[in-house]
């Protein structure tokens, strides 16, 4: 799969790389760009309706287009050697996030060289300066293929 995602890099088709996860493909998760870069667009449909009586996107597929948005930012801002693993997420609901079309942007806020930091805010309509939903999220880079994830303070 990693030779796949460094071909679509390398031909400037990051967004195809979106079509190698099958979940976005269930839940209607596409890859565009903009003048601004990659923005990661969750299609309306009805089957992730959380509340009927609003209508509002249920709040796991919320957080599934936040993580999958901040996998994506990783793979087209960094050079990677493996799929990024994430150690945690946190996820801010800021207002009901409704029946339409949600589009997520990510950031990189600081990347080492085992860790990165990725913050995602999800907008709809035209309106990326009213967030409804943003993500904090923690990612291990460039983990071979049997490292254990870091230990949280949980496990501790």
């Amino acid at each position: 799969m990693l030779t796949t995602i460094a071909a679509l890099k390398k031909s400037g088709r990051i967004a195809s790389i979106n079509d190698l996860i099958p979940y976005a493909a269930v839940l209607g998760i596409e890859a565009i760009h903009d003048d601004l870069g990659l923005v990661t667009v969750l299609r309306f449909r009805e089957t992730n309706i959380g509340n009927p009586a609003l209508p509002a996107i249920h709040g796991g597929v919320v957080g599934a287009v936040l993580e999958h948005a901040a996998i994506l930012h990783l793979i087209a801002e960094t050079e990677l050697e493996a799929i990024p693993r994430i150690i945690n997420v946190s996820i801010d609901y800021l207002r009901p996030c409704r029946a339409v079309d949600t589009f997520a942007r990510g950031r990189i806020v600081r990347q080492g060289r085992r860790i990165a930091n990725v913050r995602v805010e999800a907008w709809q309509d035209d309106q990326p300066e009213r967030p409804v939903a943003a993500a904090h999220a923690h990612f291990l880079m460039n983990p071979p293929a049997d490292a254990p994830l870091p230990p949280t303070d949980d496990a501790r």
